[in-house]
C-alpha cells in the first residue's frame, strides 16, 4: 500500500465542516466526513465522501473512526479538527461542568485525535494536522471566556505540536477565522443561560449575543466555503502556512489590541458591547 492521502474531518454536520468535506472531495482527496449523527451527512456521501459517526468526546468513538480510515488507507494522511461549539456567559455564572464540557469538545477531544493519528503519520513520514481555531483565540470577546479559552489553548497546542512533529514529516496548520455565516451564532444563542429572575450580567449577555449575530448571521461574516479553501490549501500545499488568519477580525483585531493597550481597548469594547 502506498502513502495514504485520506483526510478525516470532524464536525461535518453543518457550517465549516460540511463545506470543508465538500471542498476536499472535490479536490480529489479521499475524504472521511464525520459527525455525532451520521444521518446528517447523507448529502456528503452523495457527493463522494465516506461518512462515519464520530463523537470527539467519546474514546470508543474516536478509536473506531481512526481505525476505520486506517483499515482502508493504512494511515490518516490529514486530520482536520473542526468539531467545536461556543457558549456565552460571564465567568461568575458559567457552571464548571459546562466549562469542562467545552474543553472536552474543543480541546481534549482534539488532542486525543492528534494522538491517535500521529503514529501512522510518523510511520509514513507524512501528514498534516489542521486545527480550526478562531479570532476569539487572539482577542477575547465579552461574555465569551469559556469559548475563547479553548481557542487560546489551540494557539499553544499548535505551536508545540508543529515543533514536535516536523522531524517526522508532519505539518501543523492553525486556522484563525473571524465570524462565519453558519448556524454557529444561533447555537450560541440557544446555549445562553436561562433563568427565571433577572441576573447582573443579563444586559451584557444580550449585547454579546446581538454583536455575534450581527457579525455572523446577518451577512457580514465569512462564508464557510472561504474557510474550506484555506483547509484545502493547508492539506495540499507542500509548505502550508503555520497560521491562516481569515477575515478582518483575525487580521486587524490583534494589532489594534496591541496598539490601544488595555485601558483604551476596554473602553472601546465597553461601547461596542455595553454591560449596563
Amino acid at each position: 500500500m502506498g502513502r495514504s492521502r485520506a483526510v478525516l474531518v470532524t464536525g461535518c454536520s453543518s457550517g465549516i465542516g460540511r463545506a470543508t468535506a465538500l471542498a476536499l472531495v472535490r479536490a480529489g482527496l479521499p475524504t472521511w466526513a464525520s459527525a455525532r449523527d451520521p444521518a446528517s451527512l447523507a448529502d456528503l456521501e452523495d457527493a463522494g465522501c465516506r461518512t462515519l459517526r464520530l463523537d470527539v468526546t467519546d474514546e470508543e468513538s474516536r478509536l473506531r473512526a481512526v481505525e476505520a480510515v486506517q483499515a482502508e488507507h493504512g494511515a490518516v494522511a490529514a486530520l482536520v479538527n473542526n468539531a467545536g461549539y461556543a457558549q456565552v456567559g460571564a465567568v461568575e455564572e458559567v457552571p464548571l461542568e459546562a466549562l469542562r464540557r467545552q474543553f472536552e469538545t474543543n480541546v481534549f477531544g482534539l488532542v486525543r485525535l492528534c494522538q491517535l493519528v500521529l503514529p501512522g503519520m510518523r510511520e509514513q513520514h507524512y501528514g498534516t494536522i489542521v486545527n480550526v481555531g478562531s479570532a476569539a483565540g487572539l482577542v477575547t470577546p465579552p461574555a465569551s471566556s469559556a469559548y475563547a479559552m479553548t481557542k487560546y489553548a489551540l494557539e499553544s497546542l499548535s505551536d508545540a505540536l508543529r515543533l514536535e512533529t516536523r522531524a517526522f514529516g508532519v505539518r501543523v496548520a492553525l486556522l484563525e477565522p473571524g465570524a462565519v455565516r453558519t448556524r454557529f451564532t444561533s447555537t450560541l444563542a440557544a446555549g445562553a443561560p436561562r433563568r427565571d429572575l433577572p441576573g447582573p450580567y443579563d444586559t451584557l449577555i444580550r449585547n454579546a449575543l446581538a454583536l455575534a449575530q450581527r457579525e455572523g448571521a446577518e451577512g457580514r461574516g465569512l462564508a464557510p466555503e472561504h474557510i474550506a479553501e484555506a483547509v484545502v490549501h493547508a492539506v495540499t500545499s507542500r509548505r502550508p502556512r503555520t497560521r491562516y488568519r481569515i477575515g478582518a477580525q483575525a487580521r486587524l483585531g490583534p494589532p489594534a489590541r496591541r496598539a490601544m493597550g488595555d485601558r483604551l481597548w476596554d473602553q472601546v469594547l465597553g461601547r461596542v458591547c455595553p454591560s449596563q
